[in-house]
């Protein structure tokens, strides 16, 4: 089936998730998850595919070995797109990301590198402004609290070599929009916008070796 939004169900599903995260909740309505949460978000995954590649939804159940919070359901449906990019649906709305989230330590090393050289640093700092302007913001697994090591606290890209990681999110609250195929053209614009920041983390970054 084409993609046509999400209904209101599936926003409504995770607020009472929320309030009761048990597997007794989750069978009586796992129902209306098939149906509204991840039907919809397998069509729009499908649709997005030729031009973003594949797509794994993560499981809907959290793993709580060595969590001190055992609730056994995540309170999101989200999925990561092979060729760049984060799509997830919760009860707080739509939200869609890309980048390097978590980075490894040679990861690390090679973004603070290019974040550090005068050739490159300015460049990510430009193409992060655009997506910034548009609505974006700056996520990352952590962010140190001053200057890595080796790295000079009046760096004038400070402010970046202190991610651990790096990638930009837009969301956008509940509304009628959402049930609609309009959805999908902000998840498309967003990855579209925000592809000069992947496509500088590819290049000077890339995959942990």
């Amino acid at each position: 089936m084409a993609f046509g939004g999400w209904p209101a169900e599936a926003v409504e599903f995770y607020e009472g998730l929320e309030a009761d995260n048990s597997k007794a909740y989750w069978q009586d309505n796992k129902g209306v998850y098939d149906r509204c949460v991840r039907g919809p978000m397998d069509e729009l995954l499908a649709e997005l595919a030729p031009e973003f590649g594949p797509a794994k939804v993560f499981r809907p159940n959290r793993d709580v070995r060595f969590s001190a919070d055992k609730s056994p359901y995540k309170t999101h449906c989200a999925a990561l797109l092979e060729r760049g990019g984060y799509v997830q649906l919760s009860s707080a709305g739509l939200g869609v990301g890309n980048g390097y989230f978590h980075m490894a330590a040679d990861q690390l090393d090679r973004f603070r590198r290019a974040v550090a050289h005068d050739a490159t640093g300015p460049a990510l700092e430009q193409v992060l402004a655009s997506v910034q302007a548009g609505g974006a913001e700056l996520i990352a697994h952590d962010v140190l609290k001053t200057a890595p090591k080796n790295y000079d606290r009046d760096h004038p890209r400070v402010a970046l070599l202190r991610h651990k990681g790096l990638a930009v999110w837009r969301s956008w609250p509940p509304a009628a929009w959402l049930g609609t195929k309009g959805a999908k053209a902000r998840v498309a614009g967003f990855l579209h916008a925000s592809q000069p920041v992947s496509a500088w983390l590819d290049a000077h970054v890339g995959p942990s070796r």
